[in-house]
């Protein structure tokens, strides 16, 4: 896989990199802001050369507020069949929000700390640059706490829960039966009775039935 870092952080943005190196993967830029990101990309459709994915800080020079996250969105709207991975320092809700207003094939959230649980990093990599969709279980557990304050989702059963916060996460109705050790069945059940109870009958595959739910969570 090819990939674009975008970090300010020279000591993980290199650690990045050779991580990622020795996994097999294909660094073909590491740069430490968003302009540079998104020249790297163009450069990138010049050339015709074939990029599968980027990781962005949403926080980088020379504001450090949103420059990565308004990035991450240009990217999604520009080159929509590279996947984009969001890393930020903490939950926020807003920048979350933001990146699911339209679709979220292809599209990650992880708190940088789960940079350091590699093997959690390089799944959620590879499943963004495969059209997938990665969220980190800290910021679904909040959106999901922050659900039940201002719109409570008291209709679902605890069993319910737990499988809207794994569908969530990006997880396949397969990953979710293992994880949850029930019948593939059981989780399909499960997902038909939280898509009619929250009033989301009619979404159509996979990564569209995540961001539903998560429209749901954020409203």
């Amino acid at each position: 896989m090819r990939v674009v870092l975008a970090d300010d952080s020279i000591l993980l943005r290199e650690g990045l990199v050779r991580l990622l190196a020795e996994e097999g993967h294909d660094v073909a830029a590491a740069v430490g802001d968003a302009d540079r990101l998104i020249a790297v990309l163009e450069r990138a459709e010049r050339t015709e050369e074939r990029l599968d994915a980027v990781v962005v800080d949403v926080r980088m020079p020379p504001t450090h507020t949103d420059e990565g996250l308004r990035a991450a969105v240009q990217i999604r709207e520009r080159w929509p069949g590279v996947g984009v991975l969001v890393l930020s320092q903490y939950v926020e809700r807003r920048y979350a929000t933001e990146l699911l207003t339209d679709d979220s094939e292809g599209v990650g959230y992880l708190l940088k700390d789960r940079v350091v649980e590699v093997d959690e990093f390089l799944d959620a990599l590879e499943r963004v640059g495969a059209g997938q969709a990665a969220f980190d279980p800290e910021v679904v557990r909040q959106l999901l706490a922050r659900s039940r304050r201002t719109d409570p989702l008291g209709t679902l059963s605890g069993r319910e829960r737990e499988v809207l916060g794994q569908m969530a996460e990006g997880h396949t109705n397969a990953a979710i039966a293992a994880r949850l050790h029930i019948s593939q069945s059981a989780v399909e059940k499960h997902i038909n009775a939280i898509f009619e109870k929250l009033g989301l009958t009619g979404t159509s595959g996979y990564s569209r039935r995540v961001l539903a739910v998560l429209r749901y969570l954020g409203t």
